[in-house]
C-alpha cells in the first residue's frame, strides 16, 4: 500500500503513481454515514462543505458524487496530499478548491474565499493513510525511516527535534498526555540517556529503545509498545490537540443557520474535544433557577447523533482502520449568543501568537 515517490526540486515529494492508484489505496471511514449526515445541509444549489482534513479526498469525492448542488473546499496541511487529492477530484472541475492550510484557519479561508459562512464541515482527525504507509515520514514504528512525523514537511520541529532537545521532564508529560503511557517516565528518562550518546535519528532505534524501556510482563498483550511513544511525538510535532481545540470552535462559527458539522475522533483525547465543543452548543447557558430560559440562552445547536457513534461490524470488515473511530456530529439552530462568542474570538488570537512562536522555532 505504499507510494513510489521522488523528491521534488523543492523538497517536497512528488508522487509518481497515478491518482486513481493512490485513490485505492485509501478507503475512508464510515463514508456513507458521513455523506448522510451532511446531505440535508447541502440540498441547495452552491451550498458549500468545508472538509478540514482532505486527505486522499475519499469523502469530498463521495459528497460530490452523490450531492450535485455541493461544492468542496478541501483544507490540508500536507501538499502531497493536496496534490493527489486536487488530482482525483480535477474532473469535478470548479466544484472542488484545495487549500493548503491547517484546519484551525479555516474563518480565514472561509473569509478568503468570499463566503460569509459555509453549509457544512467535515472533520476525519488524526494521521492519514497516505502519511501512515509513506515508510519515509516517520509515522510508523513498524518501518525504519527517518524520525519525522509532520504532516507539513515543509515547516515545523521534527519527531528527532523534539526527541534531542526536550527536557526528561518535558518528554515525560507529553507521553503522559498525548500517549497515556503509563511509564511515561521511564522511557523518557532511557530516551534522554541514550541521546547523550548519540542523537536520535531513526524510528527503528526509537521503537527498539521504548521496547526495551517498557516492563517486559506489561509487553505480552496490548500491541506494539511503542505505538504509545510515537502517537504522542505525532501529536506534538503537529499540535494537534491545540490544533483542534481552536478549530472546532471555529468551525462552528463559520457554518450558517442550518450548517452541519460531522467530526471523526480516533482516541479518547480528541473525543473528548470534540464533545466539549458541542455540548457547550446543545446546553442552555442561563443560570440555573431562572424562572424563563432567556431566547439569547437558549443552546444554539442541535445533536445529531446519539453521543459518539462507533463503527458496527460490516464496517470494521471493509475497513479495520475504523476500530477506534468516534463520530459526532450537530447542526447549528440560531447564530451563537454574543455572550459565548467570546471564546471563538480568543481561539483565533491564539492562533496568530502560536503560529508566529512556530515561525520563530
Amino acid at each position: 500500500m505504499t507510494e513510489d515517490a521522488r523528491p521534488d526540486e523543492d523538497g517536497t515529494r512528488e508522487p509518481t503513481v497515478p491518482a486513481r492508484a493512490a485513490a485505492d489505496r485509501h478507503l475512508p471511514v464510515l463514508l456513507q454515514r458521513c455523506v448522510d449526515l451532511l446531505a440535508p445541509a447541502l440540498a441547495e444549489p452552491g451550498s458549500v462543505l468545508v472538509d478540514c482534513t482532505l486527505g486522499m479526498g475519499g469523502h469530498t469525492e463521495a459528497v460530490l458524487e452523490q450531492v450535485p448542488t455541493a461544492r468542496v473546499v478541501g483544507i490540508d496541511r500536507d501538499p502531497q496530499a493536496l496534490r493527489l487529492a486536487s488530482e482525483r477530484l480535477a474532473r469535478f472541475g470548479d466544484r472542488f478548491t484545495p487549500v493548503h492550510a491547517v484546519y484551525d484557519e479555516i474563518g480565514d479561508v472561509v473569509a478568503g474565499l468570499g463566503l460569509d459562512a459555509v453549509q457544512g464541515v467535515l472533520m476525519d482527525l488524526g494521521v492519514s493513510s497516505l502519511q501512515l504507509d509513506e515508510a519515509d515520514r516517520g509515522f510508523a514504528y513498524a518501518q525504519d525511516a527517518p524520525l519525522d512525523m509532520r504532516m507539513d514537511q515543509t515547516r515545523g520541529l521534527t519527531a528527532a527535534d523534539v526527541l534531542n532537545t526536550y527536557d526528561e521532564r518535558e518528554l515525560t508529560r507529553i507521553l503522559r498526555e498525548y500517549g497515556e503511557e503509563r511509564f511515561a517516565q521511564r522511557v523518557a528518562r532511557a530516551l534522554v540517556r541514550r541521546r547523550e550518546e548519540k542523537p536520535w535519528e531513526r524510528t527503528g532505534e526509537l521503537a527498539d529503545l521504548v521496547r526495551s524501556a517498557i516492563p517486559a510482563a506489561t509487553r505480552k498483550t496490548g500491541g506494539n509498545p511503542s505505538k504509545r511513544t510515537f502517537q504522542a511525538l505525532r501529536i506534538e510535532v503537529n499540535g494537534e490537540l491545540e490544533v483542534l481545540e481552536r478549530a472546532v470552535p471555529a468551525a462552528i462559527e463559520a457554518l450558517a443557520v442550518g450548517g452541519r458539522i460531522v467530526v471523526e475522533s480516533y482516541h479518547s483525547l480528541e473525543d473528548r474535544i470534540v464533545k466539549r465543543a458541542i455540548a457547550r452548543g446543545t446546553a442552555s447557558s442561563a443560570p440555573a433557577g431562572l424562572p424563563v430560559e432567556p431566547e439569547t440562552h437558549r443552546p444554539y445547536l442541535e445533536p445529531l447523533t446519539r453521543g459518539a457513534e462507533e463503527a458496527d461490524e460490516a464496517e470494521l470488515e471493509r475497513n479495520p482502520r475504523a476500530a477506534s473511530v468516534r463520530l459526532r456530529a450537530a447542526a447549528r439552530l440560531r447564530p451563537t449568543p454574543e455572550h459565548l462568542r467570546t471564546h471563538a474570538t480568543t481561539s483565533s488570537r491564539a492562533t496568530r501568537t502560536t503560529r508566529s512562536k512556530e515561525e520563530r522555532r
